[in-house]
């Protein structure tokens, strides 16, 4: 596992962790799908949890919710250990795990009454206070089977905060929703970590996890291959992309080296020729500029090179599931693995030969 720098909650004593695993395994048959997981997640944040399809990410969830047993491993929940016989704990988690399954002849509120009836005991009025925040007052009293699939999503939502949890454990939340209840519902769960609950997220909108969480946790094949604070990840993964004319490349690579260290600068080739890529803080791009100035080299263009995407793509060994287009600019997706022979794309680390020297 590699781990980023500890995180300060934003709800809790400095330190506290709401969510531990530890060598969690789980195996379908000849499936491999949890390979010694793990996770450590702070309380008071909102916490990414990322990762391909297949890596592990709900049958996480489901571990954490006692829905599925895990063949070794330990779970940590809310600062004690969990397991089969503490059910009665989850009262304190709340959960949306691969969508939300509800009564289609029951109305919305008749739907929540009836789960707050089964689960911990629930505030007088809380059933309306959740639609109104979820934005489904004006319809609470229809049924479900008329609802559009983000209504469900919402309502989905609503049925995970009944019994105001201090854990909130969320699958593909979006889904279904538009763009005003996907800034609605970021706004409800940076308010909720504010206050202290715990909200842990699965999701394969990177740009909205990237607004949203505090901390993230990519995960491949089922095990954790990065966690930490977001910025610092991007900071630590970041690059910056240089554009210089084709023949002040000889001067401008080494120039740049000075700062980024050998191998820190790759070159790329074909449409994107006169582009360099270089691994650097995107924050601290006016010393590369300051660098080429002093070489005698004028940029037309830097940009940053770092975001979750291309960070999640690398880590993971993932690649876009469309195929780039030939001869164009811009062909090829941003982060991900250069093929043989193939220049890095913006934010691709520089590998071995990646720069076989500068052109003289």
């Amino acid at each position: 596992m590699t781990q980023a720098s500890m995180v300060e909650p934003g709800g809790g004593a400095a330190g506290a962790v709401a969510l531990a695993t530890r060598g969690l395994r789980k195996r379908f048959g000849h499936q491999v799908a949890l390979d010694g997981l793990d996770l450590s997640v702070p309380s008071g944040v909102v916490y990414g949890f990322l990762g391909p399809n297949g890596a592990g990410k709900t049958t996480t969830m489901r571990i954490l919710t006692g829905l599925v047993r895990p063949d070794a491993g330990s779970v940590e929940l809310l600062g004690r250990p969990f397991g089969r016989g503490d059910r009665r704990r989850l009262f304190e988690v709340g959960a949306l795990i691969e969508g939300p399954a509800f009564f289609p002849f029951l109305s919305g509120r008749e739907n929540l009454r009836a789960l707050a009836a089964t689960g911990a005991p629930t505030t007088r009025g809380r059933v309306d206070e959740l639609l109104a925040l979820v934005n489904l007052a004006d319809r609470a009293d229809d049924k479900v089977s008329r609802y559009s699939l983000g209504m469900k999503q919402r309502l989905g939502i609503a049925a995970a905060l009944l019994s105001s949890p201090r854990l909130l454990l969320l699958d593909e939340p979006a889904n279904g929703l538009d763009p005003a209840g996907i800034a609605g519902m970021r706004e409800t769960l940076r308010a909720l970590a504010a206050s202290g609950t715990t909200v842990l997220v699965s999701s394969h909108i990177l740009s909205e996890v990237q607004q949203l969480a505090d901390v993230v946790g990519i995960v491949a094949r089922g095990r954790l291959v990065r966690e930490g604070r977001i910025e610092d990840l991007l900071r630590a993964e970041g690059s910056v992309r240089v554009r210089v004319a084709p023949h002040e490349i000889p001067v401008a690579g080494p120039a740049l080296e000075g700062l980024a260290g050998v191998g820190g600068v790759a070159l790329e080739a074909g449409p994107e020729a006169g582009w360099l890529s270089v691994r650097f803080d995107p924050a601290r791009s006016a010393e590369l500029n300051r660098a080429l100035v002093d070489a005698g080299v004028f940029a037309s263009r830097l940009e940053a090179g770092s975001n979750l995407e291309a960070l999640f793509l690398g880590l993971t060994g993932s690649s876009p599931d469309v195929g780039a287009v030939s001869g164009g600019p811009g062909s090829g997706a941003a982060g991900a693995a250069p093929g043989p022979g193939a220049a890095p794309g913006p934010g691709a680390a520089p590998g071995p030969g990646a720069v076989p020297g500068w052109p003289a």
